[in-house]
């Protein structure tokens, strides 16, 4: 059964040792972090997967105090229509 492993800087969804899914964010400043890809396996497309790793990284960033940067597209858009994480954001 697929599950969603969360890390700190990498939220990946796996089905035994195959990763169909994942988000990494590594740190790139003192308290900044990048959001660098969103990937989800075609055999997953549409069902919501890819937001859900970004919501579990804001989750893990805010928890950790830290600011997050998005150089993934996704990310980026993702943001934009969920103000409320505003505040995560590196200005």
């Amino acid at each position: 059964m697929a599950e969603f492993v969360k890390e700190s800087n990498a939220v990946f969804y796996r089905d035994g040792d195959r990763t169909l899914a994942e988000i990494l964010f590594p740190g790139v400043g003192q308290g900044v972090v990048n959001i660098k890809r969103t990937f989800v396996d075609e055999s997953l497309a549409g069902q919501g997967i890819a937001g859900q790793l970004v919501l579990a990284a804001a989750e893990i960033i805010r928890a950790a105090g830290l600011k997050t940067e998005t150089e993934c597209a996704y990310a980026e858009k993702w943001f934009q229509k969920h103000p409320e994480f505003s505040d995560i954001l590196a200005k």
